[in-house]
């Protein structure tokens, strides 16, 4: 719709491209849950709507648990509560964080909220699962 052409207007005037010669295609994402990118916007969003950290990050850890993930990790650092700088980590199930099996299970993301008390770094790591059709996780096995 009209976020598209937008975003088409902007790529075209930025990349200096003939007028248009820009086409851009938008495709829905298959598991919301499994998406890093999508997480990190939605607690974006919490945040800013003024939700505490700790409701936000649970909420969002238990929303990925329950649609099928081996593992998530989410750290909230900066100015959480009071002036002083802090991370927070909220983890549940198993997370591979070295070697082949990093690359290819786990999706990562990070994003960053402006605040009127400063800026808040918000980082998230899933572990998918293994699925042979690879529709609901990675097809690759892992080494061990």
């Amino acid at each position: 719709g009209r976020r598209i052409r937008e975003l088409t207007s902007l790529v075209q005037k930025r990349f200096n491209f003939p007028e248009d010669t820009v086409e851009l295609y938008a495709e829905r994402v298959q598991n919301r849950a499994m998406c890093a990118i999508a997480q990190a916007e939605s607690i974006r969003y919490k945040l800013l709507g003024g939700l505490p950290v700790r409701r936000a990050c649970s909420g969002v850890v238990r929303y990925i648990m329950e649609n099928g993930a081996k593992g998530c990790e989410i750290i909230v650092a900066g100015k959480v509560r009071g002036q002083r700088a802090k991370a927070m980590k909220f983890k549940d199930g198993f997370m591979v964080k070295s070697g082949n099996g990093d690359t290819h299970y786990v999706d990562k993301a990070h994003r960053h909220i402006n605040l009127k008390q400063g800026v808040i770094g918000i980082k998230i790591a899933i572990m998918m699962p293994h699925d042979p059709t690879g529709k609901n996780g990675v097809a690759l096995c892992l080494p061990d």
